[in-house]
């Protein structure tokens, strides 16, 4: 990696280990909860565990060339780097989807909510969300392994698969088609799932009260704010790498947008907006801590000596 550039992302690097810690702290809110044990938060709570996957598969690497000045990565961590890097953007969109799905049942049918959204049914749609873009990356992945390599020089703070692909001495048909097809599977297609979503959502609500309105915008706004934030992210990221020039600056900010950003931005979102989740904060960080061992000598009740006191006793007795 570009040693210059490292230097000049030394300064936002360091919020990731903050924005890891973001996410730790509201996996905890959503985990010791019983009250937020619900289908909505279940896929946020995978929301979020797919952002520590995220931050934990660019951060440490980015921090260990900063602080060791060294820049180079081998072959077969920048590939696997691609992956998990792969799998926590095509993931995400996937989970956002679902959330999407959830929230389009919960507004426009929520007489029928717990009939259509069972425990059975959150399963199949999280694994849906996981399994094909797991394999999707992962096929990806392999395919871009193929290729020989005439360049080693990568001037971004992680590697992901369009850069590798740059480095390579030929291009291929295959791997350009098939890039095409993961990007209409796992980018255009959750979008005009989550675009349809809103639009009947939209529609409802139109209809409804206005006490109804409000209730359903505060609901949806959380997820609304991540998806279009999410979405920028990553139309910048495509269209940026697929210029043949690129500057320090664009790379810095391609990179910090998309790996350094979302750890900070949405537990915030969601912590702000959501009042269940409020709670939930509010409560964890002012529940008393467990007393541990015994208890302080000015604390201690003495026991009471129920027998007569000699002095209290009468003359012969």
């Amino acid at each position: 990696m570009n040693q210059s550039f490292l230097y000049t992302a030394l300064s936002l690097t360091a919020y990731s280990p903050p924005g890891l810690l973001n996410y730790v702290f509201f996996v905890l809110c959503l985990l010791l909860d019983p009250h937020l044990h619900k289908p909505m938060y279940t896929f946020l709570l995978h929301l979020a565990l797919n952002g520590i996957v995220g931050s934990c598969a660019v951060c440490p690497k980015v921090m260990q060339s900063l602080l060791s000045r060294d820049p180079f990565m081998s072959y077969g961590g920048c590939l696997l780097q691609v992956l998990f890097v792969n799998v926590y953007g095509s993931c995400a969109y996937a989970i956002l989807a679902v959330m999407a799905y959830d929230r389009y049942i919960s507004i426009c049918k929520p007489l029928q909510y717990h009939t259509i959204i069972t425990p059975g049914r959150v399963r199949v749609l999280l694994a849906a969300a996981y399994l094909f873009p797991v394999g999707l990356t992962a096929s990806q992945v392999y395919l871009t392994s193929r290729l020989p390599l005439c360049r080693f020089a990568v001037n971004k703070m992680f590697c992901d698969n369009l850069v590798v692909v740059k480095l390579a001495c030929f291009s291929r048909d295959l791997d350009n088609v098939y890039g095409l097809f993961i990007v209409c599977s796992l980018v255009l297609f959750p979008f005009v799932c989550v675009l349809l979503s809103y639009m009947q959502i939209l529609s409802v609500s139109w209809r409804a009260s206005k006490a109804s309105q409000r209730k359903a915008l505060s609901t949806c706004a959380p997820h609304l704010i991540i998806f279009i934030n999410f979405s920028t992210i990553i139309l910048y990221s495509v269209l940026y790498n697929r210029r043949d020039s690129v500057s320090v600056l664009g790379n810095f900010l391609n990179s910090t947008l998309f790996a350094l950003l979302p750890p900070l931005f949405h537990p915030l979102v969601y912590g702000l907006r959501t009042k269940e989740i409020q709670r939930s904060i509010q409560k964890l960080l002012l529940a008393a801590p467990p007393r541990l061992g015994p208890a302080p000598p000015h604390l201690r009740v003495a026991p009471v000596d129920r027998s007569p006191h000699p002095a209290s006793r009468r003359p012969g007795s």
